[in-house]
């Protein structure tokens, strides 16, 4: 599946949020979403998916416009990881998994037991079934960010679209979430848009990059080439520092503020 948006443009009344945006994911490949807060990061994920309408321009899947696509089929090939921000109900987290199941069960019907096998799956493979049991109002947020990854993988996606699934968690729980969707991609070259305030998450695990302006540009490409200290300062008004240093044969990139720019 490629996933692609075409001369992507979004504003409210006369303010322009997103300009000429383009960009296409292809199979297997993560795509890190970048740029200061109140930017549009979130607006974007929303007109890409088709929450909010384009002012001008598409998104396509395999040259298809989204919107020509019928909802069941869509959601099947896409899956939306929200924000995990807390539960407000106290489902269990195999009845949360189990939700992602919803639109093959049916208005008001149960789960069938193959439902409930699949949720099961999805939680092993990630290594969270041990929490099958354990209510979502007494979960971490690295615990129920990722269930919400597993009630995404039950209609076996093409795409994940995750939207800053790193946020407010320890430096554990965010190697967790950065490993969960690296293997994902490697092995079952499931695609991936991470909307991410961490720059050198998004170095260390994106194959590209879009980064948006305050005035409703962006740079897109390559994530190594994209993420570079002249466009961090031109995006986030700041001066950084970009160092890169191997360890256990891995090349890793961190990204240091200096001052404003």
């Amino acid at each position: 599946m490629i996933f692609a948006v075409k001369d992507g443009n979004f504003g409210y009344n006369k303010r322009q949020i997103l300009h000429n945006i383009n960009f296409s994911v292809e199979k297997g490949e993560i795509m890190s979403v970048l740029g200061p807060n109140g930017v549009g990061k979130t607006t974007l994920l929303k007109c890409m998916m088709g929450f909010l309408k384009w002012n001008r321009g598409r998104t396509y899947i395999d040259d298809a416009p989204i919107e020509t696509i019928a909802p069941k089929k869509l959601w099947q090939k896409i899956a939306y990881v929200p924000q995990a921000k807390g539960a407000v109900f106290g489902y269990s987290a195999l009845d949360m998994v189990i939700l992602g199941r919803s639109a093959h069960i049916g208005t008001f019907k149960q789960p069938r037991k193959e439902d409930i096998a699949i949720a099961r799956q999805a939680m092993d493979d990630i290594g969270i079934l041990h929490l099958q049991d354990k209510l979502c109002t007494q979960m971490s947020g690295g615990e129920l960010q990722m269930v919400l990854i597993a009630r995404a993988l039950t209609v076996f996606p093409e795409m994940l679209v995750l939207d800053e699934p790193e946020s407010n968690l320890d430096f554990r729980n965010q190697l967790i979430i950065l490993d969960t969707i690296k293997n994902l991609s490697k092995e079952r070259n499931i695609s991936a848009i991470v909307n991410t305030h961490y720059p050198e998450h998004a170095l260390q695990l994106s194959h590209k990059a879009l980064m948006l302006n305050r005035d409703g540009t962006s740079f897109y490409g390559n994530a190594a080439e994209i993420i570079n200290e002249d466009n961090m300062r031109k995006s986030f008004q700041v001066n950084v520092h970009i160092d890169k240093f191997e360890r256990n044969n891995d090349t890793y990139r961190s990204v240091i503020p200096l001052s404003l720019a």
